[in-house]
């Protein structure tokens, strides 16, 4: 990992060959300069065709792959440890991002010091994309969409591999007992809800069935 770089975007998979060229072509298409930034994806030995949607970005990305599948939490570790940059920005490969992503959030903690971390608000899609909801990141916090210092994911020890469920719960209450994470009231993440990853958040299966009912806006 090049030490000239100022962002790691972390993308951990497992066999969402389905969904991440999308993340990966949004991650792609940023405003922020190509050369201050790269994508770290780790592969924690899926069984699908992921491997092959890789390979189609092997110029643009660093692709790291587990010898055995070792869950979420120890995968994005794998990746993290790997990292020269002072910021990391989590990015689940089933979802994207807005073309500002990564400028607004790198932008915001280095304009402002005494922040830790900051998090952007995200919109909840379906499968085909549509918008089913635009959320808080304070009031409905997810794993990801927040630019993280790397020193400070590291003082903390970064993910608890025994959590193979809720690890994102479990750093952000251990981070925020040394540090805070501030809001960026901007919708920068897309936030992909599918029957698959629903039993993986707060976003109940009624509440998921209800917003499915909505119309785009």
């Amino acid at each position: 990992m090049s030490v000239s770089k100022k962002v790691t975007i972390v993308v951990a998979t497992y066999n969402q060959g389905k969904y991440i060229s999308r993340c990966l072509r949004s991650l792609l298409n940023q405003t922020f300069e190509k050369n201050l930034y790269e994508i770290v994806v780790i592969d924690d030995c899926s069984t699908d065709n992921t491997s092959s949607v890789l390979k189609n970005f092997s110029n643009e990305i660093t692709v790291l792959k587990n010898n055995k599948n070792q869950g979420l939490a120890a995968s994005l570790n794998v990746a993290i440890k790997k990292c020269k940059t002072p910021y990391i920005i989590r990015v689940d490969s089933d979802d994207y991002v807005n073309e500002n992503f990564i400028l607004f959030l790198r932008t915001f903690i280095e304009e402002n010091p005494n922040y830790d971390a900051v998090a952007c608000d995200y919109y909840l899609v379906d499968e085909k994309e549509n918008i089913l909801d635009r959320c808080d990141c304070k009031k409905n916090p997810i794993a990801c969409g927040i630019i993280f210092r790397l020193d400070q994911l590291i003082q903390i020890g970064l993910y608890d591999t025994k959590f193979r469920l809720y690890e994102d719960k479990d750093l952000r209450k251990r981070f925020l007992k040394k540090f805070k994470i501030t809001r960026l009231p901007l919708p920068l993440y897309r936030y992909r809800r599918h029957i698959s990853n629903i039993t993986n958040d707060h976003i109940s299966k009624k509440k998921f069935s209800k917003l499915l009912r909505k119309k785009k806006y």
